[in-house]
């Protein structure tokens, strides 16, 4: 194989990653898209999207994360006088 011929060879394959890389850049923006699209249903609906956007955020972590978090928060209101 001629170096010409491994050349093309990295270069077509270069291509291809770059390709499918722009390809999924495409594909997060249409999401990106979706999800503001059906924030804007639900606040259309009289939702409060801050406060579904943060359940979306709690739903995605684990119940101890959550609960060693809000217990944290408790003992700085607390010290605060915020309770």
């Amino acid at each position: 194989m001629s170096s010409d011929a491994s050349y093309a060879v990295t270069a077509d394959e270069l291509r291809q990653f770059v390709e499918r890389y722009e390809q999924l850049e495409a594909e997060k923006k249409d999401i990106a898209d979706q999800q503001k699209e059906v924030m804007a249903e639900a606040k259309g609906r009289g939702y409060d999207t801050r406060a579904l956007r943060k359940i979306v955020a709690l739903r995605r972590r684990k119940p101890d994360e959550i609960a060693e978090e809000e217990a944290v928060l408790e003992v700085y209101k607390a010290a605060l006088g915020m309770e």
